[in-house]
């Protein structure tokens, strides 16, 4: 039985290339999310600007944080459309300070796959919602970052060929 590949860690490998000089993140998002939850069909809206264009794009889920996994796809996948392939695989989240009770700040864990590789991202918030919504946007940019890795590596692999 094989095992499972190793699981990136892809919120610290973001907080580096930030820190590079010449990284440009491929996206960001006017304002922040709308999210309204009548318990029922949650529905998220976003703003994504990217160099290109700027969407605006709302999206139902079966809960909050599909709601907002969902309209980033929607946004994001018109130019990468290889994001439609990225799937979240694993979700769960924590509280730091339990004596905080419902007040306290929340820390979301998210593993992603596009079919070859896994990768975590994690964000906190005081707001599990805002929590989710980060992780979500840093697994999105993760995605684009790695595939656009991913391209040059065969790109230089193909142009060393004799």
């Amino acid at each position: 039985m094989q095992g499972l590949p190793k699981i990136k860690d892809a919120t610290r490998e973001l907080h580096m290339l930030r820190g590079l000089k010449g990284y440009k993140s491929p996206f960001r998002v006017i304002g922040t999310y709308r999210l309204v939850d009548d318990g029922i069909r949650p529905e998220a809206t976003v703003i994504i600007r990217t160099e290109e264009e700027e969407m605006h794009e709302a999206s139902t889920g079966v809960g909050p944080v599909d709601a907002l996994a969902n309209v980033l796809k929607k946004s994001l996948s018109s130019l990468f459309p290889f994001i439609e392939e990225v799937r979240l695989v694993d979700y769960s989240s924590k509280i730091h300070d339990s004596t905080l009770g419902t007040a306290a700040k929340v820390e979301v864990s998210i593993v992603f796959t596009d079919g070859e590789s896994l990768w975590e991202v994690r964000a906190i918030s005081e707001n599990i919602n805002m929590a989710s919504f980060k992780a979500l946007l840093d697994g999105f940019e993760y995605a684009i970052t790695l595939k656009r890795g991913r391209s040059k590596r065969r790109l230089s692999t193909i142009s060393k060929k004799p």
